[in-house]
């Protein structure tokens, strides 16, 4: 997450997102972290647009702190419902594997 962090910050202040300048934020702030990982998150950003990506996922349901608790219960909501229905098909396919023996 440290990482993720760095390369906000980077970004925020127009700077590239790059195994230098992340390893410097991280040293700065005291952190450890491997240089596998800043690599890989070198090269996952490379070509994305940090700005639309932001903006897309404050439209997928971002809520703001307040409506947290009324998302977090509709989630577990929708779990409960999955597992109902994982368990009904469960039980179909057993009754279905009696017919064949």
């Amino acid at each position: 997450m440290q990482l993720v962090y760095a390369s906000l910050l980077l970004h925020d202040l127009k700077q590239p997102i790059n195994e230098e300048n992340l390893k410097k934020i991280v040293d700065a702030a005291g952190g450890k972290v491997e240089g596998a990982q800043i690599k890989a998150l070198v090269a996952a950003l490379e070509g994305v647009n940090i700005d639309e990506a932001i903006k897309q996922s404050m439209s997928f349901g971002a809520a703001p702190a307040a409506g947290a608790a009324p998302a977090a219960a509709e989630a577990k909501k929708e779990e409960k419902d999955e597992k109902k229905e994982e368990k009904a098909a469960e039980e179909a396919a057993a009754g279905l594997s009696s017919l064949f023996g």
